[in-house]
């Protein structure tokens, strides 16, 4: 089994960390706009949930993609070759967690490649929420992003 970027929203602190690592990996530069994570903050639940590409299986962004620009590794990771994207955007709107999007400063398709298989999110989390890991299957780790959710918006979600 490749390894998968698990989440442990119960352990997030929000302190935001994953994305200015991520648009300084992606950018050079400190600019959440250029990261592939999103901290969500929940102020009624009291919780914050990093959220970012979760290799989809079936992949929405793949499928729609007029160029084949978004495609998938061997390794199970889902890519962008910004070489061949004409930024039509087709991807954003296609993902239904919202987690392909597109930076307005680099005019560019902005979605979690998981760093080469190094994800700084993950090594500099300070609080363990994000682990780069072989220990879950996708399905598990959909299950906890869900979970997370229900906690958020209550017993009226369904997994």
């Amino acid at each position: 089994m490749s390894k998968q970027l698990m989440l442990k929203p119960e352990k997030c602190t929000g302190c935001r960390t994953c994305e200015l690592i991520c648009s300084f990996n992606r950018a050079k530069s400190f600019n959440p706009r250029n990261s592939s994570v999103s901290v969500m903050i929940y102020d009624e639940a009291a919780i914050s949930v990093p959220v970012m590409c979760m290799q989809c299986e079936q992949a929405c962004c793949v499928d729609v993609c007029p160029v084949q620009a978004m495609y998938r590794e061997e390794d199970g990771t889902i890519k962008c070759d910004t070489e061949k994207c004409i930024v039509c955007k087709m991807c954003v709107n296609a993902c239904p967690l919202g987690n392909v999007t597109f930076s307005p400063s680099t005019r560019k398709i902005v979605k979690c490649d998981l760093c080469g298989g190094d994800p700084g999110c993950a090594k500099y989390c300070p609080s363990g929420c994000l682990v780069y890991s072989d220990e879950v299957d996708a399905l598990g780790r959909k299950k906890a992003m869900a979970l997370a959710l229900k906690e958020v918006f209550g017993e009226e979600a369904s997994i």
